[in-house]
């Protein structure tokens, strides 16, 4: 009979990427997750294979490293090293012959693109058969990986979901946005292989970068520092200067493919441009594919403190100006990932999330990079646990030290204790809504304390108190040196007048903003009082700019009176220069009381939120796999003139091209757009719209969640 002679081998790849959980990533290869068993199908010719006479051994390539592992009859599949075990001979008596091995990897195995040789060893010849690549991903579905989590709905969200909402905005005003992370669209897993790659640290020791692949902690390190392109050849480039002209607007981009895609078209120059959500949502994408669970968070009232004080400056002038003095700013919000692995580098107890970020803000270890920070250890104040802990501890938990001053003189000062870190969120796990997790980072205590003072659509109003002083504050270069102290921690109303700040309502592009003044006199004699109203345009990660409105006069009240003044600020005031989805605005009041000279400060931020699309889906509840469909976009223009822009609508499994047209709305007219769609993915997806507008300069956006059945 002739010699046992392999013809081909079937990797299998419908059936074990099924049972992998990896059906529907795209890639030019087989995709396993690690700490797992797969089959592979070996068809021969000739005798049937005689293990006495020959040898079958897998050897499996990832760069320099390379594993022999020899076929074995007997045996388990194996947590720890690569195992090989012959299953059963398959009988066909017409065909070729076929053998089943099924193959597994341990669960710290590297993850990255391998290759997969098969040699065979008889007495008289050694022939080896290339059989094709994997892609190996981290398994939060096994229980020995460091990735492991626990409940399956949490793994549906955090790994296999596509779907985002990212939270802007203050904590009073919020607005979600959608996003598509796209981990499952043509290409996009094998060009976040690709990033591992293109990194510093592969570059300059490939073998020693693909041992560390093992380890999530360092995995995360290099994907924080590659989303930006500050020190490498990373995916997007930083622009908050609010010129975007040779690139893409940040407000714009509604999902990671397209970013991924041109990042990678373009033989990995920076795509222009990101800001912290499109940072952050892109390294979610990244990280879910390579399987470790991953969320977006947002920390409203989010401190950047240059100097590692722990405490954030700002300075007032006694017309009720917000001064840029300061390094030192509160972003309205700010947006970073959380990923879930164990911390082996750690003591015990700080397994589970952990902080990274993107956004290029501060160097840690010579890159722009920031985490894994556990967020235990930010809740436990360890500031000593790595990495960058005390960086991240301060966004949440800073001091906010606020003054007035006129002529270089500190006129009254306070410190707000409860404004940073004021509200921190996520998308709630199979839901299109906000999971407040502020308890997570920080105390009960804390966040009490900052309950009590939020009042309805207002946010945050401050008033307080301290007696005017003589100090003096220098302004050389960028530092700034003043010897006002608070007189206490807690924020001061003063004795004699309190004032407060109330929104009317949330405010939309194109209406009024209409808010009231309250002042109480708590003496029993009458006063005089100036009062001083500011509002400044504002970027949500820096201090206001110029002043767009401002209105000042003198008030009369009487003993134990409290007044109430309404103000708006028209449409005209405040149309936008910029194209912008949510305009943010620092409203400020000084009351001064022109007897006793003492002031007292009101200060609030808020949005100016975009009016929103509306998206219908015909026969919503019956969607189903590979059956056309028709959705319905309706924009309502508010405006008093014609607007004109572009219409985007994109679907993840729903559209395989977006759809773009052009429209011209008069005022008050409401169209409907219809797009025909036809799903290719069962389960939950979403259709977002968005429309730009040249005049005023506005993005809006809407979107839809289908639930598609299968056929």
């Amino acid at each position: 009979m002739d010699e046992f002679k392999v013809r081909t081998v079937d990797l299998q790849q419908v059936q074990n990427q099924t049972r992998h959980k990896t059906d529907g990533l795209s890639s030019s290869t087989l995709v396993l997750r690690r700490g797992q068993a797969f089959t592979v199908t070996i068809n021969y010719d000739g005798r049937p294979f005689d293990p006495l006479k020959e040898k079958l051994i897998f050897r499996i390539v990832l760069g320099p490293i390379a594993v022999e592992v020899p076929v074995s009859r007997f045996g388990q599949p194996s947590l720890t090293q690569w195992t090989a075990v012959l299953e059963r001979s398959v009988p066909n008596p017409t065909g070729p012959r076929a053998l089943s091995v099924t193959l597994s990897s341990p669960a710290t195995a590297s993850i990255g693109v391998y290759t997969l040789q098969l040699r065979v060893e008889a007495r008289l010849s050694v022939k080896t058969h290339l059989l094709g690549q994997f892609t190996l991903l981290c398994n939060p579905w096994c229980e020995a990986d460091s990735v492991f989590l626990q409940s399956e709905d949490l793994r549906t969200e955090y790994v296999k979901s596509d779907i985002g909402l990212l939270f802007k905005g203050s904590p009073g005003n919020i607005v979600s946005r959608p996003w598509s992370f796209d981990q499952y669209e043509k290409g996009i897993l094998d060009i976040c292989m690709k990033l591992l790659q293109v990194s510093p640290q592969y570059q300059a020791d490939m073998g020693k970068d693909l041992l560390n692949r093992s380890n999530p902690v360092y995995i995360g390190r290099v994907i924080s520092a590659m989303v930006n392109s500050n020190d490498d050849k990373g995916v997007l480039m930083g622009n908050w200067s609010g010129d975007y002209s040779g690139g893409v607007n940040p407000s714009q981009w509604s999902g990671s493919a397209d970013i991924l895609r041109m990042w990678a078209a373009t033989q990995f120059r920076p795509v222009k441009y990101g800001q912290c959500w499109v940072f952050a949502a892109v390294m979610c994408t990244v990280m879910r594919a390579l399987g470790i669970p991953t969320r977006v968070i947002t920390n409203f009232s989010s401190a950047h403190d240059t100097n590692g004080n722990m405490v954030i400056e700002e300075y007032y002038n006694e017309m009720g100006e917000k001064l840029s003095f300061s390094r030192d700013s509160i972003w309205n919000f700010h947006v970073w990932v959380e990923s879930w692995m164990k911390r082996p580098d750690l003591s015990r107890g700080y397994d589970g999330w952990q902080v990274l970020d993107p956004t290029p803000q501060e160097m840690s270890a010579g890159m722009f990079r920031c985490g894994p920070a556990a967020v235990t250890a930010i809740y436990e104040r360890r500031v000593d646990a790595q990495y960058d802990v005390p960086f991240v501890y301060a966004e949440v938990n800073a001091d906010v030290r606020t003054m007035i001053v006129r002529n270089g003189r500190v006129l009254s000062t306070s410190v707000d204790k409860r404004r940073v870190g004021a509200l921190i969120s996520t998308k709630r796990p199979g839901s299109m809504s906000m999971q407040d997790i502020t308890s997570e980072y920080k105390t009960e205590e804390d966040e009490n304390t900052y309950r009590g003072s939020m009042a309805g659509v207002t946010g945050r109003s401050t008033t307080f108190r301290c007696e005017p002083q003589s100090d003096r504050i220098m302004v050389t270069g960028r530092s700034i040196t003043f010897s006002c102290e608070p007189q206490s921690d807690r924020i001061m109303a003063s004795k004699g007048v309190e004032v407060s700040l109330q929104l009317l309502k949330a405010p939309v592009v194109g209406e009024n903003i209409s808010f009231n003044i309250i002042i109480t006199n708590n003496d029993a004699a009458p006063k005089l009082l100036r009062k001083h109203v500011n509002a400044q345009n504002k970027e949500y990660n820096r201090n206001p700019t110029e002043t767009f409105w401002e209105a000042h006069d003198d008030i009369k009240i009487g003993p134990k009176e409290t007044v109430t003044i309404k103000h708006e600020i028209s449409f005209k005031h405040y149309m936008l220069k910029e194209t912008e989805e949510d305009s943010l605005v620092n409203l400020a009041v000084v009351i001064e009381d022109v007897k006793s000279q003492e002031r007292v400060l009101a200060s609030e931020e808020f949005i100016i939120r975009s009016p929103s699309l509306d998206i219908q889906i015909q026969n919503e509840v019956s969607v189903i796999i590979n059956t056309p469909q028709v959705a319905t976009v309706i924009f309502t223009n508010p405006f008093n003139v014609a607007v004109s822009g572009e219409l985007t609508v994109s679907g993840s499994g729903l559209l395989e091209e977006k759809a773009q047209m052009r429209l011209t709305i008069q005022p008050r007219e409401t169209i409907k757009k219809r797009v025909n769609f036809t799903p290719r993915m069962a389960g939950a997806r979403m259709l977002s719209a968005n429309l730009v507008l040249e005049n005023p300069p506005t993005i809006m956006h809407g979107f839809k969640t289908i639930n598609v059945q299968a056929s």
